[in-house]
């Protein structure tokens, strides 16, 4: 399974999944995830009164009005 922030809720699942069935939290895999998706909420910038430098908004793969 490819590790990203966007399926999180799933890799950590399938761990509690296995630990329940009784697997050693030490023997699971720690992965890092491969991709990240950075998002920047407009009404959480304007409420905090920031300013978000042009090179981050260019690296952006989506933004919250």
């Amino acid at each position: 399974m490819r590790r990203t922030w966007a399926n999180s809720p799933n890799v950590l699942r399938n761990d509690v999944h296995q630990i329940l069935n009784g697997a050693k939290p030490g023997d699971i895999p720690f992965y890092q995830p491969t991709k990240f998706q950075p998002i920047i909420n407009l009404k959480a910038v304007k409420a905090l009164a920031l300013t978000v430098p042009q090179s981050c908004i260019d690296r952006t793969d989506e933004m919250i009005e």
